[in-house]
């Protein structure tokens, strides 16, 4: 499905700036993974995600999607079978516009209601029903006026209106509060399952990155130090992470905000 074969980045080379944020990393994903990552930070997570999105180039190693080279295929060309959701929820939907509008965009119709069918206006509402956020009596509200769950949820619907290859969710939950992030991770859990898709989520919350999808990858200084799925990951807790993450690095994991969200 995803092979992320030897890539590495460095910023600022040459410089006393210089960090290596992707060393050598390979990973092959599965077909239907839903992989959790976790990481303190800067240990290359977002870079990663930066990389198999088009953000960033590499500077070396080779990405491939379904079996096609994406390593020097554009941002927008990418954007098109890769669905990504970020941390702030403001990003991903168009403000000023209404939900329907909104939903009109992801469908490709470019956001003109002139142009939708009473059809397709009534699924939008259907898709926008099944969040289960009454969302779907607001269609002509703007977006702006929509909490950030409701916003982030919105964002999710829409990233995946049309199946996309691979979701990265960057930490979509971060800036949430703690009911209305465990709303999203539950949409999110339906959503990738009644879509089958691939998925990738960089989480700072221990607890969710054993309990959500099936695999569980944990990063330090731009490599994979740790991948575990199946029975193993089962019967892993929060405190058999932490002794993986001090047997691997040799030092303990101090990342506060990771140790408090347990």
């Amino acid at each position: 499905m995803l092979k992320v074969n030897g890539i590495s980045i460095t910023f600022n080379p040459g410089t006393v700036n210089e960090k290596k944020a992707l060393d050598r990393l390979s990973l092959h994903v599965k077909p239907g993974d839903f992989i959790s990552i976790i990481g303190a930070n800067g240990a290359g997570k977002s870079t990663l995600f930066n990389a198999v999105s088009g953000t960033f180039y590499t500077d070396e190693g080779t990405i491939t999607l379904d079996g096609k080279d994406i390593t020097l295929m554009p941002e927008h060309k990418r954007a098109r079978i890769i669905g990504r959701l970020f941390q702030d929820p403001m990003l991903g939907t168009a403000p000023d516009i209404s939900i329907m509008e909104n939903m009109a965009l992801a469908a490709g119709k470019g956001g003109w209601l002139s142009i939708l069918s009473n059809k397709e206006k009534a699924d939008f509402k259907d898709r926008v029903a099944l969040l289960e956020m009454g969302l779907e009596n607001r269609m002509s509200q703007p977006v702006r006026l929509l909490s950030g769950g409701q916003r982030q949820a919105l964002t999710l619907l829409m990233a995946t209106y049309h199946a996309p290859k691979l979701l990265l969710l960057d930490e979509h939950t971060a800036a949430l509060d703690p009911a209305t992030a465990e709303k999203v991770l539950e949409i999110t859990r339906q959503v990738v399952a009644e879509n089958r898709l691939t998925c990738l989520m960089i989480t700072h919350n221990m607890q969710n990155a054993l309990d959500l999808g099936n695999r569980t990858l944990m990063m330090n200084r731009g490599k994979i130090i740790y991948d575990v799925e199946g029975e193993e990951r089962k019967g892993l807790t929060v405190r058999d992470l932490l002794e993986r993450f001090k047997s691997k690095v040799g030092e303990e994991l101090d990342n506060d905000r990771m140790l408090l969200s347990d």
